[in-house]
């Protein structure tokens, strides 16, 4: 088989503009527009948003924990600071900064339609 890289996350909402927007304020991704869609660069990671319309058949958001795709992972610095700028910004904070194990610290944030978004700082020697 050949190499298999990650190539995009695709979200659903019904406001996609309001979604991008969310993602750029909250954690700095850069907005990239084309015709008739509206995508993300997140840490050089692409997000692509897809517009959900009524009696389009897509359901609701799920309530986590759930099972299938539970949540995001994003890499930071400094995790307490970076979560202190989050909650300047009004970000919901599911779980607060915590030590999961020795050289990793961890948070998770609520994005749109409930996504699950977890922060993660890891020591350099658990890399």
């Amino acid at each position: 088989m050949s190499s298999i890289v990650w190539d995009h996350v695709h979200l659903r909402s019904p406001d996609p503009e309001a979604t991008a927007k969310w993602f750029e304020q909250k954690l700095g991704a850069e907005i990239v527009r084309a015709p008739n869609r509206i995508d993300l660069n997140l840490g050089g990671a692409r997000i692509f948003i897809a517009p959900v319309t009524d009696g389009d058949g897509v359901n609701p958001p799920p309530v986590t924990p759930y099972q299938g795709l539970d949540h995001i992972g994003l890499a930071v610095k400094d995790i307490d600071d970076v979560a202190a700028e989050l909650k300047g910004k009004g970000v919901e904070f599911t779980r607060e900064p915590y030590t999961l194990r020795p050289g990793i610290r961890i948070c998770f944030i609520r994005g749109p339609q409930g996504i699950s978004i977890e922060l993660l700082e890891r020591d350099k020697k658990y890399q």
